[in-house]
C-alpha cells in the first residue's frame, strides 16, 4: 500500500511538493519541517510521532 503522498502542510498550507521534506505520522497527518518543529515533532491530530516522509522519485499527480 502506498503513501498518500499529501502536497500541502495541514497545519500552515504550505505547498510540498514530491521533493520537500515533509513530516507524517502513522495516519499520514502531514506537515512541513518548520511547522513539524514548532509541534516538537508530536502530531496534534493523534498524539503520534512525526516522522520524515520518504521521498518519492515520481511527480505527485493530481
Amino acid at each position: 500500500m502506498a503513501l498518500e503522498m499529501r502536497t500541502e502542510c495541514e497545519k500552515c498550507s504550505a505547498n510540498l511538493h514530491n521533493k520537500s521534506e515533509a513530516y507524517i505520522c502513522t495516519y499520514e497527518c502531514t506537515f512541513c519541517h518548520t511547522c513539524t518543529e514548532e509541534m516538537e515533532f508530536v502530531c496534534p491530530n493523534c498524539g503520534g510521532e512525526l516522522v520524515k516522509r520518504p521521498r518519492s522519485g515520481k511527480a505527485v499527480l493530481s
